[in-house]
C-alpha cells in the first residue's frame, strides 16, 4: 500500500527544480552579499580578502541551506522550505567590533565571536524553543525597527560617503597642514627653543571634500532606487521578487558605462577555487564579544521560530517541538560553520519563506536545488569579485530599500500591536526604541564605564532588545500567544 506523499516531501522534476531552486537564490542573493560587503569594508580589508568573504558566504548559505532544508540527522534541520542566510541583526555588533579592531585581527575577533556563539546557540536551542513568551509582537516588531533604522546609516554612507576616511565631508585644508609641518620642523631644528609639537596632534577637517557626495554618485544611486520601485510596481510575480537585484545591476551597468567601474580584479579572478577554513583570520576567542553575539543569537533563534511556525502553517506541515529544536540547532550549527569558514551567523531569510507563498510551491527538495546552486557559485571566484567590484554608490540605492524594509517590518509588525486597551505597550516601545538610538546618536556614551562592557553596549540592537523584553516583562508579564507570533512573522517580508 502506498501512503500519499506530504506537498513538503515532494520530489519534483530535475528541470522544474533547477529552475526554482535558481529563483530562489534570486530572491536572497542581494541581502545574501550585502553583510560581507558591510564587514569586510567595515574592518578595511583587502579588495581580494571582501571577495573571499562574499565566496565563502554563498558557500556556507548553500551548506546550512543544505543542512536546515534536507536533514542531518535526528539532530539538526527542520526538514521545510527553508533557505539560510546571514543575518542583518548581527551587522551592527559585527561594525562595532571592526570600527575597534580594523583588519585581520579584528577579524579574527569577529570569526571567534562568531564560532563561541554558534556553540552556544547549539547547546540552547531546546531552551530557546520555549521561551516565545519573552518575544511577543510587541518586542520583535521592535527590534526589527531598531535593526532596519541602524542599517539604514549604512545604506546613506554608502551613497554619499563615510564621516570618516578618504570620503568623509571635510578634508584638511593644506593651508593648515603645511603650517603644522612647518613648525615641526622648525621644533626639530631650534631643539629647545620651541616646544616639541604633541605626538598624535592632528587637525580637523575644515574645507569641504570633493569626493564626498558628487552629484554622478547621487544620481547613479538615485537611478538604482527609481529602477526598483518601478520593477516593484510594474512587474508582476518573480521579476518584482526580485527586483532589488535588477536595480543593482541597472546601476552596475550605468557605472561601467559611465567609467566608474573597472573590472580589473573580476579578470584577474579565478574561474575556481576551493573555500578553505580560517583563510582571512585565526579565530581569537573574546568572553564578551562571544556574549554580545550570543545574545544577537537569541534574537535571531527566537525570529526564527516565528518563522518556522509560520512556515509550517503556510506549507500545512506541522511543527512540534523536536522539529524546531532540530531548526533552531541548525541556527546555531550554521554560524559555527560560517565562524570557521570566517562567514557569518546564519538563520532563515523570510523573503524565502514569503516566495513559498506566492509560489504556492511547498517541497523542500526546491530549497535543496537552491543550495547546491549557492555552493556552486561559493567555489567560482570571479562572481565574488564582480559583486565586490561594485560601487558602494550602486549599493546605497538597493540599501536603502533593504535597509528600509527591514525597518518597515518591524512598523508592520508594531501596527497589530494592541495600543488602545493596553497603553503600556506605548512605553514598551518608545522606550525601547530611544535606548536604541543612543549608540547612534552619541557614539561616545560609553566613554566612562568598563571598557569590558563597551562591546555589549556598543549595538543598539542589543540595548534595545533588552530594554524590550525587560519592558515587557515588568508590563505584561510572560503571556504565550502563538498565534500572534505566527501572523507577526508572516509579516516579516525582508529579514
Amino acid at each position: 500500500m502506498t501512503y500519499p506523499v506530504h506537498p513538503v516531501d515532494e520530489r519534483l522534476p530535475g528541470g522544474k527544480l533547477a529552475a526554482l531552486g535558481l529563483q530562489h537564490v534570486l530572491v536572497m542573493y542581494a541581502g545574501a552579499v550585502a553583510v560581507p560587503l558591510i564587514v569586510g569594508r567595515a574592518l578595511k580589508l583587502s579588495p581580494e580578502q571582501v571577495a573571499m568573504l562574499i565566496s565563502a558566504d554563498l558557500f556556507c548559505c548553500g551548506i546550512v541551506t543544505l543542512i536546515q532544508s534536507l536533514g542531518a540527522t535526528q539532530w539538526f534541520g527542520i526538514k521545510l522550505p527553508v533557505m539560510m542566510g546571514v543575518t542583518f541583526a548581527s551587522v551592527a555588533p559585527m561594525v562595532a567590533m571592526a570600527n575597534a579592531t580594523p583588519g585581520t585581527e579584528g577579524a579574527g575577533l569577529i570569526f571567534g565571536a562568531i564560532i563561541g556563539a554558534g556553540v552556544i546557540s547549539i547547546a540552547i536551542a531546546p531552551i530557546v524553543s520555549r521561551m516565545l513568551r519573552f518575544f511577543p509582537p510587541v518586542v520583535t516588531g521592535t527590534i526589527i525597527a531598531v535593526i532596519g533604522i541602524s542599517l539604514m546609516r549604512i545604506g546613506i554612507n554608502w551613497i554619499f560617503g563615510n564621516p570618516f576616511g578618504p570620503t568623509a565631508p571635510n578634508v584638511v585644508s593644506p593651508d593648515h597642514a603645511k603650517w603644522l609641518a612647518d613648525v615641526g620642523g622648525m621644533a626639530s631644528a631650534a631643539g629647545t627653543t620651541l616646544p616639541a609639537v604633541p605626538k598624535g596632534l592632528a587637525l580637523v577637517g575644515t574645507v569641504p571634500n570633493p569626493k564626498y557626495a558628487p552629484l554622478a554618485h547621487i544620481a547613479i544611486a538615485s537611478v538604482v532606487l527609481v529602477s526598483i520601485l518601478l520593477i516593484a510596481k510594474y512587474a508582476k510575480g518573480f521579476i518584482a521578487n526580485i527586483s532589488v537585484l535588477l536595480g543593482i545591476i541597472i546601476g552596475g551597468v550605468i557605472a561601467t558605462a559611465a567609467g566608474l567601474m573597472s573590472f580589473d580584479k573580476v579578470g584577474k579572478a579565478s574561474w575556481f577555487d576551493l573555500v578553505l577554513p580560517f583563510e582571512i583570520a585565526t579565530p581569537v576567542f573574546d568572553p564578551i564579544l562571544i556574549l554580545t553575539m550570543s545574545l544577537v543569537m537569541i534574537v535571531v533563534m527566537i525570529e526564527s521560530t516565528g518563522m518556522f511556525l509560520a512556515l509550517g502553517d503556510m506549507t500545512g506541515k506541522r511543527v512540534d517541538k523536536r522539529m524546531l529544536t532540530a531548526g533552531l540547532r541548525t541556527d546555531g550549527l550554521g554560524t559555527l560553520i560560517g565562524g570557521i569558514f570566517n562567514t557569518f551567523p546564519y538563520t532563515s531569510f523570510s523573503q524565502n519563506v514569503g516566495l513559498v507563498g506566492v509560489t504556492g510551491v511547498k517541497s523542500r527538495f526546491v530549497c535543496v536545488a537552491g543550495g547546491v546552486i549557492l555552493i556552486v557559485l561559493g567555489l567560482l571566484p570571479k562572481m565574488a569579485a564582480l559583486v565586490e567590484s561594485l560601487p558602494t554608490f550602486v549599493l546605497g540605492g538597493a540599501g536603502l530599500v533593504m535597509f528600509g524594509m527591514v525597518a518597515a517590518t518591524g512598523i508592520r509588525i508594531l501596527a497589530n500591536v494592541d495600543y488602545q486597551t493596553n497603553r503600556n505597550n506605548l512605553f514598551i516601545v518608545a522606550v525601547s526604541i530611544g535606548f536604541g538610538m543612543i549608540p547612534l546618536v552619541a557614539p561616545s556614551f560609553k566613554q566612562w564605564l568598563p571598557h569590558g562592557l563597551h562591546p555589549l553596549i556598543e549595538s543598539g540592537i542589543l540595548l534595545a532588545s533588552l530594554s524590550a523584553v525587560l519592558l515587557n516583562l515588568f508590563f505584561n508579564g510572560a503571556r504565550e500567544d502563538t498565534d500572534a507570533i505566527i501572523q507577526a512573522a508572516s509579516h516579516a517580508d525582508v529579514h
